[in-house]
């Protein structure tokens, strides 16, 4: 599907939490992952353009794995660790997806999770580099089995937040996360330059062009604008 047939405006989404990508979808970190998974391609001798169509949206081994089918997967987790702590202690250019600041802000109080890729200590360290608070309800590279495109992560976060998958609005920026998403059963708000090629639900540039809203008996309105 091109970006120019998924619908952009006006819609109205009504759910009963949502659940949140990070990377390209709250925080700006593509400076970051461009730096570090540049580097991994040439060690590796890999086209640093063809890994990044890979990597956006799911654990660094799960990457590795695509990218390097033929290597045992214990190497792949290694390197993974390693990559982890790379990416953690380089925080610089990370920054807000505009209007993020304040879509969260207007969370508060409303049932919703952080679903990401990062494991706690990468994910703390880019929402704090990007001055947002952290949901109360994560689920993180260590709460799940699986990476996405696998739905186990939403899964867990809506078993967490105590909502039904259909009831469930996902925000997501890769293609990765948007097939997750899909494959739980929920609906997709994409997110960014890449989201519109991958079919989600309804796409925004930015997340300046969403509002959300408590509505009657526990729901919520989104509506994106």
């Amino acid at each position: 599907m091109s970006a120019t047939t998924v619908p952009t405006v006006p819609t109205v989404l009504t759910a009963r939490a949502l659940l949140l990508d990070m990377d390209g979808t709250l925080v700006n970190s593509d400076a970051v992952v461009e730096r570090i998974w540049r580097r991994w391609a040439e060690r590796h001798g890999l086209d640093g353009d063809e890994v990044m169509k890979v990597v956006h949206g799911r654990q660094g081994y799960a990457s590795m794995a695509v990218l390097l089918p033929d290597r045992p997967m214990e190497q792949n987790h290694a390197d993974n660790a390693r990559m982890l702590a790379e990416e953690t202690a380089d925080v610089d250019g990370v920054v807000p997806i505009a209007g993020a600041p304040e879509f969260l802000a207007s969370l508060r109080g409303l049932p919703h999770a952080l679903v990401t890729s990062a494991d706690v200590a990468l994910s703390t360290a880019r929402m704090a580099a990007a001055g947002l608070a952290l949901p109360e309800v994560r689920v993180t590279a260590e709460s799940v089995g699986a990476s996405k495109p696998d739905p186990e992560g939403f899964l867990k976060g809506a078993a967490e937040l105590g909502v039904a998958p259909a009831d469930c609005v996902v925000f997501e920026d890769s293609g990765a996360g948007i097939e997750a998403g899909r494959s739980a059963g929920m609906r997709v708000v994409g997110v960014g330059p890449r989201a519109g090629f991958h079919g989600p639900d309804v796409a925004v540039a930015d997340l300046r062009q969403v509002r959300v809203e408590m509505a009657g008996d526990g729901a919520i309105r989104v509506i994106v604008a």
